[in-house]
């Protein structure tokens, strides 16, 4: 087979990486993982061949867009391999593709369309550009901005990194690294480099480390290490990451910032705890990506260091005439890592070396443990979320556009202030800046003031615009949200970083909750109760008038099931099948909500009882008021215990058998999780835990031990394993664990009723969908009505055995719209008193903790 360097033959100079080179000498050892499947480092080595084959032996300049697929992955690897220079860019960022094809007419540009199919355009077959045999990539200096300044890499350089960081993270072919940060960032690009040059594995993926899914998927690829910016950190806080079970993990690197030394040594303690190692690094994208370490022993003992070069390279410092003191001085670096220099034009492509020492405008001094330290900046260059901001460019942007602006960096926060009066939204300026810049919503403080701040001297005040920073009140949607949020949840401690699963929203709640959040909002994101309200945004621009909609398949089925319960019941339907199936959606409902990563085990039990009491108090309530009316329910109907304890010849007696079966099976599911080990179970085996509740669910399905006949058997004993059906498909991940279940549940729920397929086919077919569907198409109006009659379905199937009789000898259908609005009535009333309940509860809480302190105070 030819070796995609042959295609460098007669090309004097030009040296590809040998880690691009020599794939194949990691034979059949796996290379890349995706959802698609594994591939060998050989397979993987064919593919780069021939796409470096159709790349040509002429030089040219390839355009290529960033993201986690091997098809992108390959033409990065065939491009370097067959000595072709290549421009990487943010995909997720149009306006940088349009202004860097602009800047710097690349011959070939090759980009992903919305299906994630690669389109390779030649537009030329030979280049018009010079370019210098040592010129190996090109990417942005300053994130994802678009901005013309490139910073130019030699093959040497790539090399050299890579092999300077597999060297000092030991690097083993038996490590796996998921892809958690994009392949235009010198970081992201860094991982796959050095992974790729010792036969490692590298697991592509898109998922944020705040998704579920990432975790199912670290752990089903035996994954060993992820990289971190800051930011990610933020993340693994709030999903609970110091108990999440990775049994694979070897180490974790971080770079892209600054991290607080107390999370440093946080995380650096929990890795001792747990067996894998903090790396904390330092780096620049003009070298390469990365110019110093701290190594993991010493985390603890030095968080706000960045420890020592990295294993070729060296520091050192130059005075700065700001920076007066001995041990200070600007932050100097040297190594075979060092770029060629910068591009800002196309005609600087033919240039060869013009930098030898990189002057990293970071202000650093040596400690007596030969640790380095930075302890400020030389320059206004900031680095943002992982993402090196030029302030003066955003300024200069905004003023194109009318703005006189002043920008100043933190580590997390871009701080911009703008002359204006009340005419002037922030809204517009905060979106103006994050489409520049590449920075989410939440990283872009927007303050208009009348003046911007000056010196004495008429220069800018920028450090009063940095001291503006944490003084900005949220912008006026997520704010609003709160409240909503805090209203709906009955949570008094709502904040912006606040998601409505780590509030605690449950099935009976998240239906009135989307259906005003798409109010508010005019639309709604797929994960948007997995996401932090900052994040639910009004979009930019009005949406286009359309009836088009889309239902959730599990709001559907609830709404659907309802109606053909009552109407059932009431013979004007004659479908049945709907109170089974909402108990399969139930569990999927409790995964959904309650079982998340973020979610601790006591914050799992409390938010499952706090459901529970959402069922089972408004059902006291209401069968309190039926005792002296009726001679229909007794006291075990009251307590929830008919089914247990009879009479069981009594069929209006059974009208609450659907309650007291889902109440049994959610305080069972709740005490089981409260237990630690299977807690743990839980974030570990998350499908397989769910699935052996089924099966010992079949043994009282099917009777195997012959019980019916000797005893009666309570009904949630015999049908739990279709909540846990359920809750199985909730967690279901990848095609193979969906089509296991639904083989599971088409082969058992038949012949549950028997002498009544069709019903058990209703069982059958809705699960289905549920499982394999995540929406369906709707209009407005479906919604609204569906979202109603979901959010009361319970409290229709409470009620509604005393409202339809009252009506159905004058007319069924009628009798029907009067038990479904009846129910939709006290669901109103029942929400509305839960809210209240939950309050006296607060404030008694809150008068307890004031009279300790009170008695503390005194003494006593």
């Amino acid at each position: 087979m030819l070796n995609p360097s042959d295609l460098l033959s007669g090309r004097p100079g030009v040296r590809s990486p040998l880690f691009a080179e020599h794939l194949a000498t990691h034979g059949d050892r796996p290379a890349l993982l995706t959802a698609d499947g594994e591939l060998s480092y050989r397979r993987l080595a064919e593919m780069v061949t021939r796409t470096a084959t159709r790349l040509g032996a002429d030089r040219r300049l390839v355009l290529l867009t960033g993201a986690h697929t091997t098809d992108v992955l390959v033409t990065y690897l065939a491009a370097l391999a067959a000595g072709h220079p290549v421009l990487l860019v943010p995909g997720d960022n149009p306006e940088a593709v349009r202004s860097l094809t602009a800047a710097y007419d690349p011959d070939i540009v090759v980009t992903t369309d919305a299906a994630g199919r690669l389109r390779m355009d030649e537009r030329r077959p030979v280049s018009v550009h010079e370019l210098h045999p040592d010129l190996a990539l090109l990417l942005s200096t300053s994130g994802s901005t678009g901005s013309p300044k490139l910073v130019r890499l030699s093959y040497a350089n790539l090399q050299a990194n890579a092999e300077s960081i597999a060297t000092y993270l030991d690097i083993r072919e038996t490590d796996r690294a998921a892809t958690t940060l994009p392949l235009h960032y010198c970081y992201g690009l860094s991982v796959i480099n050095s992974h790729l040059l010792r036969g490692a594995a590298l697991i592509l993926t898109d998922l944020s480390v705040a998704d579920d899914g990432f975790w199912d998927l670290f752990r089903a690829a035996r994954a060993t290490t992820f990289a971190a910016v800051p930011y990610t950190f933020d993340l693994l806080d709030r999903i609970g990451f110091a108990d999440l079970p990775l049994p694979h993990l070897r180490y974790i690197t971080q770079a892209g910032g600054r991290l607080a030394p107390d999370r440093v040594r946080r995380y650096a303690e929990l890795g001792r705890r747990d067996g894998w190692d903090l790396y904390v690094m330092y780096g620049q994208t003009e070298a390469t990506a990365r110019m110093a370490y701290l190594p993991p022993h010493l985390a603890s003992t030095h968080p706000s260091a960045i420890g020592i070069p990295i294993p070729g390279g060296s520091f050192h410092l130059e005075p700065h005439p700001e920076w007066p003191a001995d041990s200070t001085g600007e932050l100097v670096y040297s190594g075979p890592n060092v770029m060629l220099g910068y591009a800002e034009h196309p005609s600087d492509l033919a240039l060869g070396r013009t930098t030898h020492d990189l002057h990293t405008g970071d202000i650093a001094r040596r400690t007596p443990d030969g640790l380095y330290e930075i302890v400020g900046r030389s320059s206004r260059f900031a680095k943002i979320l992982g993402l090196r901001i030029d302030p003066e460019r955003v300024e200069t942007l905004l003023l194109r556009h009318g703005f006189r602006a002043m920008c100043a960096g933190r580590d997390d926060e871009l701080v911009v202030a703008v002359s204006g009066d009340g005419s002037t939204a922030p809204e517009a300026v905060r979106r103006m800046v994050t489409s520049e810049c590449g920075l989410p919503a939440r990283a872009v403080a927007v303050h208009v003031l009348p003046e911007l701040p000056r010196l004495a001297t008429g220069k800018p005040d920028y450090e009063t615009v940095r001291k503006l920073a944490g003084g900005s009140p949220p912008s006026e949607p997520p704010s609003n949200l709160c409240q909503l949020y805090a209203r709906i949840l009955d949570r008094p401690d709502v904040t912006e970083d606040s998601s409505f699963v780590s509030l605690g929203g449950d099935s009976l709640s998240y239906v009135e909750m989307s259906l005003n959040l798409e109010q508010v909002l005019g639309h709604l994101p797929p994960d948007w109760h997995t996401r932090p309200i900052r994040e639910l945004r009004r979009p930019a621009q009005p949406l286009k008038t359309s009836r088009r909609r889309t239902l959730e398949t599990g709001i559907a089925l609830r709404a659907a099931a309802i109606v053909l319960i009552v109407g059932s019941h009431i013979h004007v339907v004659y479908v049945k099948g709907g109170a089974h199936l909402l108990l399969a959606v139930a569990g999927y409902n409790l995964a959904r909500f309650h079982l998340t990563p973020s979610a601790e085990r006591r914050e799992r039990v409390r938010h499952g009882l706090r459901s529970i009491a959402r069922i089972v108090l408004p059902s006291l309530a209401w069968i309190a008021v039926l005792l002296p009316l009726t001679d229909d329910y007794g006291l075990t109907n009251l307590f929830l215990l008919h089914s247990v304890l009879g009479p069981h010849d009594s069929d209006t007696a059974m009208h609450f058998w659907f309650i007291e079966a889902l109440t049994y099976i959610l305080l069972a599911a709740v005490a089981l999780l409260g237990l630690r080990f299977v807690d743990r179970a839980e974030r570990r085996f998350p499908f397989a835990l769910p699935m052996s509740i089924v099966a010992l669910g079949l043994i009282t399905r099917y009777d195997l031990l012959g019980l019916r006949d000797r005893m009666h058997i309570p009904s949630a004993v015999v049908i739990f394993w279709l909540f846990a059906l359920g809750w199985a498909a909730a967690k279901a991940d990848g095609t193979r664990q969906r089509v296991l279940v639904t083989v599971v549940a088409v082969a058992t729920i038949p012949g549950f009723f028997p002498g009544e397929p069709f019903r058990d086919a209703v069982i059958a077919g809705g699960f289905v969908l549920l499982v394999w569907v995540r929406s369906l198409p709707s209009v407005g109006v479906v919604n609204k009505v569906a979202g109603v009659l979901a959010g009361s379905s319970l409290y229709i199937y409470l009620t509604h055995w005393q409202i339809y009789p009252l009506i159905d000898d004058f007319s069924g259908w009628l009798a029907l719209i009067a038990a479904l609005l009846f129910g939709i009535g006290y669901a109103a009333v029942a929400n509305r008193g839960m809210r209240w309940m939950s309050g006296v509860w607060a404030e008694r809480r809150r008068g307890a903790v004031r009279e300790g302190s009170a008695q503390r105070a005194r003494g006593l």
